[in-house]
């Protein structure tokens, strides 16, 4: 087993830097661009998609905005306002929202544990070219004029072979696979990583707030994306080959669409939601000095928020005419999840409220957060409660509540991230007077372009309408709403210009400019490949903050790559694992699953034919190698 070495200081590890950087490199060029399995590399196509797709999603957003800003406007008819809605919801949802998190766990969770890579590299890989293909999935057929158009939800019937002729369901469901596939490969790599790759002395009682975050989510996202994936696979079936799982005619159920896909969608918005947890947690800790306030409640909070939201999906559909004892129970676990996320922001409140915070553009974020959060969380309790949820169901409220949840609740707090480790990403830190001036106009944007619609859904306004009359009376808070839409657009025009200008004008971050708490902030900025040359010894909740010299671990091969496997409870060092390097088998295996998921839109044939190339390229993936140059590893 490798050597534990409690005094070997860094000066002396930069000797192996060429060793390591030998084996850890990528090839130059387009082989290095198409084989690479360093998880920075693909974590950070990930991201330059993601948000590629978010500046696209919110353009569509306020294309619509434009049109509902005074009634009776003809900028859009309603097939255009179906398709854009159609697009702006499936990209946010399934393109964006969970994507964005995961490539910030495939970024942070090696360096967060001091290892050099996540536990199946080539799986990595494999996530991010079938997300990839879920992207132009969605996106190519709208080029081409086949838009989706009934909704981010395609419920049956309207979506059944009767009311849904041509391929616009078939793309969308398809649509789902891919990115749901993804998001499962890149989980179960996530989970394993953090279960059995921490290093020595990181028990569970010392992981990180985003480390437990992140774990949990990657459960809870195995456990709750078959179900979607189950519920369009039947979608598909009835419409291919005329099964009848959703036709009432034929014995089927429509409601049984519903209960498959939210019992996905609601534990969705919590996969979402949690990542952002540990990004306010490390935030907050970092810009306050303290530990977070109250870390055993932190943990067992993001434990009680992902079993409770698999407990509640049927507040979704309280105007389905279910029985109202039924609904009572969904009542009482839709408020009950309030507790644990009450109790996570007092945390956060007492840390900040304890410790010497210092208000940089990070902190500011995290505070939009808490407060945007607050009010979503709060309409959110009311939305739980049947009779009243039967009065604003499909109306502007619920449109208001969404946002509040996912924008306050999601990309506030990621935003806040994407500040905090930008200069770790690249060295060079990001504008402090722009990032505050951005800050403020997306957070005073945002609420006067959401807060007036729970005050339109009161007054009856439904939502997925694409015009309206002058004498409903909505006019003028639907202009208000715009015009602070208008404001957060100039806001994320801001964050957008301050990236790319600091990404090659600003100022030089230096190891850890912000004096963070966690192990990333202790290799270089950026990462060289390797991470780090040797592994870092935990002795406390924060490492970062233990004095040098810092105990490490050697021991790890200079002559093939190598990452540390210890004991899941006390990561205890167990033995050392080869890891795979780069290879194009992922990129192949994604190609012949892609190959299967869009050939199955046209024939069912295509499941069976398009297995071949699948299974041919899972052969050359798991291929024993003998050659000394590609004799890496061969697991995925």
């Amino acid at each position: 087993m490798a050597a534990l070495d409690l005094n070997a200081p860094q000066a002396d590890l930069a000797q192996d830097a060429a060793a390591l950087d030998a084996i850890w490199r990528d090839p130059p060029g387009i082989r290095g661009f198409l084989t690479t399995v360093d998880h920075k590399r693909i974590a950070a196509r990930y991201l330059v998609t993601t948000l590629a797709l978010l500046v696209i999603a919110g353009i569509l957003a306020l294309d619509m905005r434009l049109q509902l800003s005074q009634p009776g406007l003809e900028r859009m008819g309603p097939q255009a306002y179906n398709e854009a809605f159609t697009l702006h919801g499936s990209t946010m949802l399934f393109l964006v929202s969970v994507p964005v998190m995961e490539a910030m766990a495939i970024w942070l969770v090696p360096l967060m544990l001091g290892q050099r890579n996540l536990a199946y590299p080539r799986l990595t890989a494999y996530s991010y070219w079938l997300y990839l293909g879920g992207v132009l999935m969605l996106w190519v057929p709208h080029a081409l004029g086949i838009t989706p158009d009934l909704g981010w939800f395609q419920y049956p019937p309207l979506s059944g072979p009767a009311y849904g002729p041509g391929h616009r369901v078939d793309i969308w469901a398809q649509m789902i696979t891919f990115t749901e596939v993804a998001a499962l490969a890149a989980s179960v790599n996530v989970a394993v990583t953090i279960l059995k790759m921490r290093p020595p002395g990181m028990t569970l009682a010392r992981m990180p707030l985003f480390l437990w975050a992140m774990l949990v989510t990657s459960v809870m996202t195995v456990l709750a994306l078959p179900a979607v994936m189950l519920a369009t696979s039947l979608l598909i079936a009835d419409r291919l080959v005329s099964t009848q799982f959703f036709s009432p005619g034929a014995g089927g159920d429509v409601l049984l669409f519903q209960h498959i896909f939210w019992f996905f969608g609601h534990p969705e918005v919590y996969i979402i939601f949690i990542p952002a947890v540990g990004f306010v947690s490390a935030i907050v800790e970092t810009f306050t000095r303290r530990a977070v306030f109250g870390y055993t409640v932190q943990v067992l909070a993001i434990i009680s928020v992902g079993l409770l939201a698999f407990g509640l999906w049927v507040h979704h559909m309280f105007a389905v005419g279910l029985p109202r004892l039924g609904a009572s129970f969904y009542t009482a676990a839709s408020m009950a999840i309030a507790l644990p996320i009450g109790l996570q922001i007092f945390s956060w409140i007492a840390t900040i409220a304890s410790g010497r915070p210092r208000f940089d553009t990070p902190l500011l974020w995290v505070t939009g957060f808490i407060a945007t959060f607050v009010i979503g969380g709060l309409s959110g309790v009311m939305t739980a409660s049947a009779p009243l949820d039967l009065q604003l169901t499909d109306t502007y409220f619920v449109v208001a509540h969404l946002h509040y949840v996912l924008i306050g609740g999601a990309l506030f707090p990621l935003f806040g991230a994407l500040t905090y480790w930008f200069p770790k990403a690249t060295g060079r830190i990001m504008s402090e007077g722009w990032g505050k001036i951005a800050f403020w106009l997306v957070f005073v944007g945002f609420n006067i372009g959401f807060f007036p619609m729970h005050l339109l859904g009161l007054m009856g306004m439904p939502r997925r309408i694409y015009t309206y009359p002058a004498e409903a009376g909505w006019g003028t808070l639907n202009l208000v709403a715009t015009a602070g839409m208008l404001i957060a657009s100039l806001g994320a025009a801001i964050i957008v210009a301050n990236a790319v200008i600091s990404l090659r004008w600003g100022r030089r971050a230096g190891v850890d400019p912000w004096g963070g708490a966690t192990l990333e902030w202790s290799c270089a900025s950026p990462p060289p490949p390797w991470n780090f040359a040797a592994t870092p010894v935990v002795a406390s909740l924060t490492p970062g903050w233990e004095p040098p010299p810092r105990a490490v671990m050697t021991g790890l091969s200079l002559e093939n790559r190598e990452v540390l496997v210890t004991s899941v409870g006390d990561a205890v060092p167990e033995h050392r694992q080869p890891s795979p390097g780069p290879s194009i088998w992922p990129l192949l295996t994604a190609l012949a699953t892609a190959l299967l998921f869009v050939g199955s839109i046209f024939t069912p044939w295509a499941v069976v034919w398009g297995s071949i190339p699948v299974a041919a390229a899972l052969i050359g993936w798991f291929w024993p190698r003998t050659r000394p140059e590609e004799a890496q590893a061969e697991a995925p």
